[in-house]
């Protein structure tokens, strides 16, 4: 029979382990969510002006913003882009670095590399190689496509922002594709050479099944990331040329912290905020039916 005070222990010690955790979770987390859903009903404009009740006047706004929309149109074909081809190209590295060729731990650490690189400092390395080394190797190859200004034009410099962020995440996800690869059990690959299966059918058939998982993992970092996407964004185009690299957390950012309209700013990163739980949730939910059918 479990007493009174067997349980104030049991709790005692629960408290002792859990509750550092829970209070940065909610001082990190909670709170400042809490407080931006009180902005949103708010009319501020400066951290220091006296803060006055709008109710849901500024959620009229936000959907009202086409600016916003178009950022956030922008940022679902960038999402598009970049999910797709990090997922395909994480899982081609993955299976390359576990098919037992030489130094294919060196690979591994080179292609996570990048993945440690902070955005903003990638941005700017990226800006050097696009505005300064890549013109020049098309000019003495004769390379016209290098020669071009890649930032400087409206739909180049979308695609800019694409090769980036490829090249940051893919290693990333190639390290869980790893872990997928490693974990397929044997006994079962074996199992479908013997009765016949070629490469190919054995990836298809038993492989990619297997490995829904961690596609479920990557697909949701990819897709989080891509949606959240700011750094990345701010140090390699800031925007440009003329706003047509705006995707949607800078529109936020600039709406909140640049025209000093937070009210709006904060209901804009709450619509934000629902549309990506929703689209990740339904990922979630669709994903793991397939691994249960897996």
């Amino acid at each position: 029979m479990i007493t009174e005070k067997s349980r104030l222990k049991s709790l005692g010690h629960q408290l002792f382990f859990t509750g550092p955790t829970i209070l940065f979770f909610a001082l990190a987390v909670l709170i400042p969510f809490a407080y931006g859903l009180y902005l949103t009903l708010t009319d501020m404009t400066s951290p220091i002006n006296p803060i006055k009740f709008s109710g849901f006047g500024n959620y009229k706004t936000a959907f009202m913003d086409t600016a916003f929309w178009d950022s956030l149109w922008l940022t679902v074909e960038f999402v598009v882009a970049t999910v797709l081809i990090i997922n395909i190209l994480g899982f081609i590295l993955a299976f390359l670095v576990t098919s037992g060729v030489k130094m294919q731990n060196f690979f591994r650490t080179a292609l996570f590399t990048p993945n440690l690189i902070g955005g903003l400092i990638l941005g700017y390395i990226w800006q050097f190689i696009f505005v300064q080394t890549l013109p020049s190797i098309g000019d003495k190859l004769g390379i016209e496509w290098l020669r071009l200004g890649w930032l400087g034009d409206e739909h180049l410099a979308f695609w800019a922002i694409v090769i980036v962020t490829i090249w940051q995440s893919a290693g990333y996800m190639m390290i869980i594709f790893v872990a997928g690869l490693i974990n397929v059990p044997k006994d079962v690959m074996e199992a479908s050479t013997i009765d016949g299966a070629n490469a190919w059918q054995r990836l298809r058939n038993v492989t990619l099944p297997l490995m829904v998982p961690s596609f479920v993992v990557t697909v949701f970092l990819t897709l989080k990331n891509a949606f959240m996407v700011y750094d990345v964004n701010y140090s390699l185009t800031e925007g440009g040329p003329y706003g047509s690299t705006t995707m949607v957390s800078m529109h936020v950012v600039q709406k909140a912290f640049v025209e000093n309209i937070y009210g709006v700013g904060q209901a804009e990163a709450i619509v934000l905020f629902v549309i990506v739980a929703v689209i990740t949730g339904l990922q979630v939910y669709f994903s793991k039916k397939m691994e249960v059918a897996a």
